[in-house]
């Protein structure tokens, strides 16, 4: 199971997210956007999932970062 970081545009996008997360059973949490990553509402998804490939789309989401120790690397999806 890998552990992703998904930012937005906005707290809208961030809960409607959470939301397609929760119907398609996967785990998260809502939380404040780590420092070592910049947003615009202040708000991310903490999500664990076996691929980010097959994650619900969100136009509002801003960006997508697989969580590595105390890293975080950019996904392309």
């Amino acid at each position: 199971m890998q552990e992703y970081i998904a930012t937005f545009h906005t707290h809208f996008g961030a809960s409607q997210f959470a939301r397609a997360l929760k119907a398609d059973g996967i785990r998260h949490r809502m939380m404040p956007v780590p420092r070592a990553l910049s947003s615009s509402c202040g708000t991310c998804v903490r999500l664990w999932c076996e691929d980010a490939a097959s994650l619900p789309r969100e136009e509002e989401q801003e960006g997508l970062y697989r969580v590595e120790g105390s890293s975080y690397l950019p996904v392309e999806v």
